[in-house]
C-alpha cells in the first residue's frame, strides 16, 4: 500500500470518527445548554438526566402516535415538541420545589431524576401493553447534506452531513451566547445567579428570571433526549440515556458555565463515546473487553470532573435559595 493510499485511508476514518462525534455530542451540548441557563440563574440541576429521560419518553410517544396518524416526514418534528412539553412538566416541578418552596436544590433534582425515570417506565407498559420499550420508529431524523460545502473532500463528511438536530443545537450555542451575554435578559439571569440581593434592589425579578431559566433548562433538557431517541435509538426504553445527562453535567462544568466551553466539552466526550465503535474497527480492539470500552465515557467523565471542578468557579450564588427577608 502506497503512502497517498494510506493517507486516503487515514482521513476518511478520521472524518467518519468526527461525524460521528458530533452525533453522540449533539444530545450532550443540548443538555448542558439547559444546565448552562438553570445554573447561571443560581438553580443548580441535578435533574438534567430526569429531563433527558422524560424528552426521551416523550419523543419517542408523541413521533410513534404521529406515524400512526400518517404525518410521515412530520413524525420526528412532532416527537421533538412533545419532548420539550413532557420535560418542560418535570422543570416546572422543580422549579416550584426550589424557588417557591426553597427546597434543597440537589436533593429536588435527584427527585427529579427517580420520578422520571419511574413514571416514563410505567407510562410505557401502559401505553404499550406491558412492554419494556417503546415500539420502534420507522420515521425517524435522517442527515442533511449541507449543499456544496458537504462535497468538500473529508472536511464535508465530517461537518456537514449531519442530523438536524445538530444543526439546532450547534445554532443554539451561539444563540445562548448572545442571550447571556449581548442581551438585558441575560445580564439579569447572570446578576441574579451572582448577587440575587443586589440585583432585587435594582428592580430585577429574581424569581421570575429563576423560574424562567429553569424552565428552559427543561425545554433543552427534552431535546437532548429527544435527539437519543429520533437520531440513535429509534426507540425508548429504561436505558435509553444511560447517565447521558450526568456527562451533559460535567460538560456545563468542564465548560466552566459558558456555552462555547460547554460546546468543546461536549465535543469532547461525545468523541470518547465515538471512540468506543470506531476502536472496533481494529484488529487490536479484540484483545480488549467490551466493557472497558463501554465505561471509557464515564471514566473520562470522573477523570475530568476531579481535575476540574476545583479550577471551576461556579456562579455565587448557586444552589441558594432566595429569600427577600435576608438581604
Amino acid at each position: 500500500m502506497d503512502l497517498l493510499t494510506m493517507l486516503n485511508a487515514f482521513f476518511t476514518k478520521f472524518s467518519e470518527l468526527i461525524n460521528t462525534t458530533l452525533v453522540y455530542s449533539t444530545a450532550l451540548i443540548f443538555g448542558a445548554l439547559g444546565g448552562i441557563y438553570s445554573e447561571r440563574s443560581g438553580v443548580v440541576n441535578i435533574g438534567i438526566e430526569g429531563l433527558m429521560v422524560s424528552g426521551a419518553f416523550a419523543s419517542a410517544v408523541g413521533a410513534y402516535y404521529a406515524q400512526e396518524a400518517n404525518m410521515g416526514i412530520w413524525s420526528p418534528w412532532i416527537g421533538l415538541l412533545t419532548a420539550m412539553l413532557f420535560a418542560l412538566i418535570f422543570a416546572l416541578i422543580h422549579a416550584v420545589a426550589t424557588i417557591s418552596f426553597k427546597a434543597n436544590q440537589v436533593i429536588s433534582g435527584v427527585v427529579i431524576n427517580f420520578l422520571a425515570a419511574g413514571v416514563t417506565l410505567y407510562l410505557v407498559k401502559v401505553l404499550f401493553n406491558g412492554a419494556g420499550q417503546t415500539e420502534t420508529l420507522k420515521e425517524v431524523f435522517s442527515k442533511w447534506e449541507i449543499p456544496i460545502l458537504s462535497k468538500i473532500p473529508y472536511i464535508g463528511y465530517a461537518f456537514f452531513n449531519a442530523y438536524p438536530t445538530t444543526y439546532i443545537a450547534l445554532i443554539l450555542v451561539a444563540i445562548t451566547y448572545y442571550v447571556l451575554f449581548k442581551t438585558p435578559f441575560g445580564l439579569r439571569l447572570r446578576s441574579v445567579g451572582e448577587h440575587p440581593s443586589a440585583a432585587d434592589t435594582v428592580g430585577v425579578k429574581v424569581k421570575r428570571i429563576r423560574y424562567t431559566a429553569v424552565l428552559i433548562s427543561g425545554l433543552l433538557g427534552g431535546l437532548g433526549g429527544a435527539t437519543i431517541t429520533l437520531t440513535t435509538t429509534s426507540a425508548f426504553s429504561h436505558n435509553t440515556i444511560s447517565g447521558q445527562g450526568f456527562i451533559a453535567m460535567a460538560a456545563m462544568i468542564f465548560g466552566k458555565w459558558h456555552p462555547v466551553g460547554a460546546l468543546g466539552a461536549a465535543v469532547f466526550f461525545g468523541m470518547a463515546q465515538a471512540l468506543n465503535n470506531f476502536m472496533r474497527l481494529f484488529e487490536f480492539s479484540k484483545n480488549i473487553p467490551q466493557e472497558f470500552l463501554y465505561m471509557l465515557p464515564y471514566v473520562l467523565t470522573i477523570l475530568v470532573l476531579a481535575g476540574a471542578v476545583g479550577r471551576a468557579k461556579a456562579p455565587s450564588a448557586l444552589g441558594e435559595p432566595y429569600d427577600p427577608g435576608k438581604r
